[in-house]
């Protein structure tokens, strides 16, 4: 579908009635004029190499060409197919454990974080593998279907935590399920799990499970934290150790012995969490061992654009201007083309120049982009500021602006940048994944009433986002979950 990249300039076009009325005022002064003067045969005698006519054709050439320039700039363009991308690489579903015990500090600063930092490191690694994200606890739940945006993959793991699932308990038979059933049934090859987990609340099933998993092709890799000996688990919304029925400390320790099964069945490896670049290496070569198949698909939307036509016909037209005269002898017809050939070249080295800067726009962008996906979030925030510095209603520089500085640790200055966005951008779909993004950048940042405002919006935008719905659910029990403490920490003073 057709479409302007840049509508703020067709405010230009508000001068083309301005135009017009100044026109027929000109018209209308030198009919005026001509009666003052005196003898109307002595007028005309005067006045008998002018045409208004030309005049009238001339005034339309330049209101035409201005009209040009103004979509010119506007820059119309449509969708002219995906960018078909090939790569070689095999499917990875990530399933993390996400239970209470994971908050266990035997490995520092907790479970969790250290299993956030190495998958933030392993998708860096799995260039161009698809990757998919599942998180359980006493249940299963699909965070991310496979895709190749690593970008989004990094920003779901970040956003893991306990309150995202609230069944406490830990289901791996049912985590390998989910998998399972993200990865193409008409394959025997091509996919891989990465099983994070301490292993504790042993399932029975687990081993059954990976070994069927394994029959259909599907290798398990197992990943263990925290320590045998275990440690005591601090409730972060009641900051109290965490007790059993009988009020005894609960103790979290590692179950090696399972995940080693699980692993040994489903055809993989397992490893214990004690060096993150150990491991990753570790896993990286192990699915460099597997077959990868060749894969093309879309990527990102590319789009044909006009302005070059619309250029094309603003000079043929100020060039016919120039050659034109609104006077009937040669010697003023020259005149007329002197005087009209600047204006004429100054349009048309405006046009040119704001095209021109259009163009460095989206070559930044495109620098920006790949500095962010090789993870160099400095240069990325460096050439989108280049653009936004100097065109702030860039909404895909403003956008991947937040982006940057999120991955940079500067949420607040992210905010900032999506709220740029948003008011930039031109459809409800990059509004409401603006929003998105902010919600979840809020939401790490523990502001929950102000991150679901902007779920809430991201979904009047765009009902059919399951990601905003869920993590607005997600954010409302954890409202829920911070007025209970407050109303406790009440109770008790």
């Amino acid at each position: 579908m057709l479409g302007f990249q840049h509508i703020e300039y067709l405010l230009a076009l508000a001068a083309v009635p301005l135009m017009i009325l100044l026109y027929f005022v000109v018209v209308n002064w030198k009919k005026r004029t001509i009666k003052k003067i005196g003898d109307p045969v002595l007028v005309n005698e005067l006045i008998k190499n002018y045409s208004p006519q030309k005049f009238a054709i001339k005034f339309i050439l330049i209101t035409v060409a201005f009209t040009c320039c103004g979509f010119a700039l506007a820059n119309l363009r449509q969708p002219s197919g995906s960018e078909k991308i090939t790569r070689n690489g095999i499917d990875v579903m990530i399933a993390l454990d996400v239970s209470k015990s994971m908050l266990a500090q035997d490995v520092k600063p907790s479970r969790l974080d250290r299993a956030k930092q190495l998958l933030s490191k392993l998708v860096d690694k799995l260039t161009n593998d698809r990757i998919g994200i599942v998180v359980f606890a006493g249940r299963a739940y699909m965070q991310m279907p496979l895709t190749a945006d690593h970008s989004a993959a990094k920003m779901y793991i970040g956003s893991c935590s306990p309150d995202m699932v609230q069944t406490q308990g830990t289901v791996i038979g049912d985590a390998l399920k989910s998998c399972y059933t993200s990865f193409s049934s008409r394959e025997k090859k091509y996919k891989s799990v990465v099983l994070i987990s301490d292993g504790e609340d042993h399932d029975e099933e687990a081993g059954k499970i990976a070994a069927q998993m394994a029959d259909e092709g599907v290798t398990i890799n197992t990943v263990g934290v925290g320590s045998p000996e275990g440690s005591v688990i601090m409730d972060p919304l009641t900051n109290e150790l965490k007790k059993d029925k009988d009020g005894n400390t609960v103790i979290s320790k590692l179950n090696e012995n399972e995940l080693k099964k699980i692993a040994e069945n489903g055809n993989g490896i397992y490893q214990l969490l004690s060096n993150t670049d150990n491991v990753v290496a570790k896993l990286d070569e192990q699915f460099n061992t597997m077959d990868q198949r060749t894969v093309t698909e879309d990527s990102l939307v590319s789009y044909q654009s006009f302005f070059e036509w619309f250029l094309a016909a603003a000079l043929a037209l100020l060039v016919a201007d120039m050659f034109f005269s609104e006077k009937k002898k040669e010697e003023q017809f020259k005149t007329s083309m002197a005087i009209n050939k600047p204006f004429a070249l100054v349009i048309f080295f405006i046009c040119c120049s704001a095209c021109s800067f259009a163009q460095q726009e989206n070559k930044l962008i495109k620098k920006g982009n790949d500095a962010y996906d090789k993870s160099d979030y400095v240069t990325a925030t460096d050439a989108y500021k280049k653009v936004t510095d100097k065109n702030a209603t860039n909404a895909t520089a403003q956008y991947n602006l937040g982006n940057a500085l999120y991955k940079s640790s500067k949420s607040d200055d992210a905010i900032q940048a999506y709220d740029n966005a948003i008011e930039s951008a031109a459809t409800q779909a990059d509004k409401a994944q603006a929003y998105y993004n902010k919600g979840v950048v809020l939401q790490n940042n523990k502001k929950i009433p102000e991150c679901i405002g902007a779920y809430k919006n991201a979904l009047k935008l765009n009902p059919s986002d399951q990601d905003a719905r869920l993590n607005l659910q997600k954010a409302l029990f954890q409202q829920k979950q911070q007025q209970k403490q407050q109303q406790q920490q009440q109770k008790d003073k």
